[in-house]
């Protein structure tokens, strides 16, 4: 009998060999399912396995920030440049060997960046001690993707991310699966024409050992998409691309590799040696990762505009709560609003109400 690699060989081979169109997507789509469901199981028996050291980071600050790259693209530069840390520098491959963590203070907020080991291709197969990158690569709330100026094969790293179930710049297919006890699976869709016909659904869904489920599809999608949600283990990241030493290259060059090779990438030119575009990038980084400063301003009293709350963007005054003292919340009477998101100044407000980036805040509780 095959071995589980052995099947996930010939299955990546017969996929590969078959043309995708019509006629084909109901098999090819069943492939990807047993596929998929293979690799799953194969990672589940190495988890259970025998493992060498890992890599612990705690989390700090307000955001975590990983930098991934190919080996001496300049991750300790940048990250030496534009944080508190002290990680080692070498012009050869595999200087960092470890994760070394700093922390970058911008705009009130400290966001923790984490300098990684060079990440190789086959680094998801464990490759270069890969599997442990990426684990720490699975926690982060932002992915740097750093490339040399004359190194830009961006693929490379985008595969390895894929095949170790990490998502860039995509949020999870809007899909609702409910078990049930009997009947088969049911397939309804939404207001839409369908991508995937109700057979293709089912057949996929039987590969994953689902036999009776109602199957909600409120959006179109891939095979890879319905995929991605019964398996149950994607990790969705925001993304951005950082382009190093373009010291060494002209404006026409970059203005090429960016509409070219980087053309859909959120892309930030710098050169981390000279410290060109690094305050840009800070910017980026802010921005990226949805973050808005609140202003607290105690009852009677001046805000404090030296110290803001810094919190993620979309938040109402109960995550303010929340984020001051847990006893706000059950306290609260209500709390009054300066700033973009108020109609008026002093605007009273409760719970529900979703602050905006520098918006002054006094929380009025029971005392």
């Amino acid at each position: 009998m095959a071995t589980i690699e052995e099947q996930i060989r010939d299955i990546e081979d017969e996929i590969a060999r078959t043309p995708y169109n019509k006629k084909s997507q109901h098999h090819i789509g069943r492939l990807k399912a047993k596929l998929a469901r293979l690799k799953d199981n194969l990672e589940a028996r190495r988890s259970k396995g025998g493992k060498g050291p890992g890599y612990s980071v705690k989390k700090s600050g307000h955001a975590t920030v990983a930098i991934v790259g190919f080996p001496s693209v300049g991750k300790s530069t940048l990250l030496n440049k534009i944080t508190n840390a002290d990680s080692e520098v070498g012009a050869y491959q595999f200087t960092t060997l470890t994760v070394v963590p700093g922390e970058m203070v911008h705009r009130g907020a400290k966001i923790q960046l984490l300098d990684l080991p060079g990440l190789i291709k086959d680094a998801s197969k464990g490759k270069g001690r890969g599997r442990e990158v990426l684990s720490v690569v699975r926690s982060a709330d932002l992915i740097l993707l750093m490339l040399d100026v004359f190194e830009t094969n961006i693929r490379v790293l985008v595969d390895e991310l894929w095949t170790a179930n990490i998502r860039l710049n995509q949020h999870p297919p809007d899909i609702v699966v409910s078990r049930k006890n009997r009947g088969g699976i049911g397939v309804n869709y939404t207001t839409f024409k369908p991508s995937l016909d109700e057979d293709l659904v089912r057949d996929m869904m039987n590969e994953y050992g689902y036999i009776n489920a109602d199957v909600v599809i409120r959006q179109r999608i891939n095979e890879d998409q319905l995929i991605d949600h019964i398996s149950g283990n994607r990790i969705y990241v925001p993304a951005i691309v950082v382009v190093n030493k373009i010291d060494l290259v002209g404006k026409e060059y970059l203005r090429q590799l960016k509409s070219k090779r980087l053309r859909g990438w959120k892309v930030v030119p710098v050169s981390a040696e000279d410290e060109t575009g690094l305050e840009e990038l800070k910017e980026v980084l802010f921005d990226s990762l949805e973050l808005i400063r609140i202003y607290m301003k105690p009852q009677g009293k001046e805000a404090d505009m030296v110290e803001p709350l810094v919190i993620k963007a979309g938040s109402d005054i109960g995550a303010v709560c929340d984020s001051i003292h847990r006893d706000f919340r059950r306290n609260f009477r209500y709390a009054q609003v300066w700033g973009k998101s108020a109609r008026f100044p002093g605007q009273m407000v409760g719970l529900e109400h979703v602050v905006k980036d520098q918006d002054v805040v006094t929380i009025i509780v029971r005392r």
